[in-house]
């Protein structure tokens, strides 16, 4: 198949784009800035977002999009962040269904970036794709907001999948590095309460189940990519510890979190269980069911 993805030079975008060429897919990036960007044998690259180039006729015959592109979470949530954040992913999904309402052969799929964060945050409920969200915060806004204009999509019958992505373990980026810094450090401990549950998925599990979505016909709307089995954050820290070889003495007070992180601090003090069923009913093959194991080969030991 050819598949176009936007935010393709990102965290997710860049492992992604190497798995599908590996699986023989022709993969087409969709960039801001083409200069210094060579194509190579099933890589290309598109300019787009540009009011000077159309890049609809260079997309003809793509069979799916994969929609990554937006400004990072990451970062203390100001106002002007707070609006990129919004503003950016609604202007790349709006500017693809365009792009796709141009198009003479419509494109089979759109697999549309989203989050955990949809479904509010709970310490004792359980939320699978048939849910919707328990209570409201600007993260559940967003992801709200974001698939609403990716459904759309669905208009010109195009197959359309949210992945609601957990918190994502893997070493070169997210959140992940900065859990494991303060071990890094021998200064870790319980975050917040340690009550809150963190619903994760390995690196790997998390580009294998958006393959998945590619290449399977049957899924569709909501797609939950995190492991089957969350845990609390006292057990997510502790299981840290053990891996690392580091202590696990020094607590980190919901109120010193919020202090040194603002609003972003509702990323490790608030959580959902959130299972992913879908993933589950048409036997997706996790590689990492338990954090345990999956902390295990990100840190070689």
């Amino acid at each position: 198949m050819r598949i176009a993805i936007t935010g393709g030079t990102g965290l997710i975008g860049s492992k992604l784009t190497r798995s599908l060429i590996n699986r023989g897919h022709d993969v087409t990036i969709l960039t801001r800035n083409r200069s210094n960007k060579q194509n190579k044998d099933r890589l290309s690259y598109v300019e787009w977002l540009n009011p000077n180039h159309s890049p609809v006729d260079e997309l003809e015959g793509t069979n799916v999009f994969v929609n990554l592109a937006g400004e990072t979470i990451m970062g203390r949530w100001t106002k002007l962040k707070k609006e990129k954040i919004l503003s950016s992913r609604l202007e790349a999904t709006n500017e693809l269904i365009s792009i796709m309402k141009q198009m003479e052969q419509k494109p089979e799929a759109l697999i549309n970036g989203s989050a955990i964060g949809f479904y509010g945050h709970s310490e004792n409920e359980t939320f699978d794709e048939a849910d919707q969200p328990l209570n409201r915060n600007f993260l559940s806004e967003v992801t709200h907001k974001w698939e609403k204009a990716a459904l759309t999509a669905t208009e010109l019958d195009v197959r359309t999948v949210f992945a609601r992505i957990g918190i994502v373990l893997d070493l070169e980026g997210g959140a992940f590095p900065k859990m494991l810094l303060p071990y890094k450090l021998y200064v870790g401990g319980t975050v917040g309460t340690g009550r809150q549950w963190m619903s994760w998925i390995h690196i790997d599990d998390l580009i294998n189940m958006f393959v998945f979505a590619i290449e399977n016909r049957d899924i569709s709307g909501p797609l939950n990519i995190t492991a089957p089995h969350p845990v609390r954050m006292q057990q997510l820290n502790r299981t840290i510890s053990k891996v690392t070889g580091k202590p696990h003495w020094i607590p980190a007070p919901s109120f010193a979190i919020k202090l040194a992180l603002g609003e972003m601090s509702t990323l490790v003090l608030d959580g959902a269980y959130v299972y992913p069923k879908k993933a589950v009913q048409h036997q997706f093959h996790f590689t990492y069911e338990e954090p345990e194991e999956a902390l295990k080969q990100l840190l070689q030991t």
